[in-house]
């Protein structure tokens, strides 16, 4: 059982991307899902959680008012709206699974994991 990530590549700062999140084995309707990044020689950090129903999201402070999480009520597919990207902002980034149907603040919140997905934004 996985969440996979796709939908990273390269980029000019000031450019946007859109990250998706997929299931792999079973689906994630009834899971809060959240997305995490990676940069290398650094710790996993947490960028942005959403409930299962999407009514409820949290974004790290790094991000908030350029990054949007979102899905469609109640089904797996996630997505990560990024904007006004900036070279700070490359990593691999991960889509994550709880168990529980609530948003996803942090690591300790995320069960299921996959593939990341490298987003290189240059200056």
């Amino acid at each position: 059982v996985q969440a996979a990530a796709s939908g990273g590549g390269m980029v000019q700062a000031g450019g946007s991307l859109r990250l998706s999140c997929a299931a792999s084995g079973r689906t994630f309707g009834t899971n809060g899902m959240g997305w995490f990044r990676q940069a290398p020689g650094k710790e996993r950090e947490f960028v942005a959680g959403i409930s299962w129903s999407g009514g409820n999201t949290i974004y790290a402070d790094s991000v908030r008012g350029r990054f949007t999480i979102s899905r469609d009520w109640a089904r797996t597919p996630v997505y990560l709206q990024m904007n006004s990207l900036k070279a700070e902002d490359t990593a691999v980034y991960y889509c994550a699974a709880s168990k529980s149907p609530a948003v996803v603040t942090g690591a300790d919140g995320a069960d299921y994991w996959g593939k990341g997905t490298q987003v290189t934004v240059s200056s």
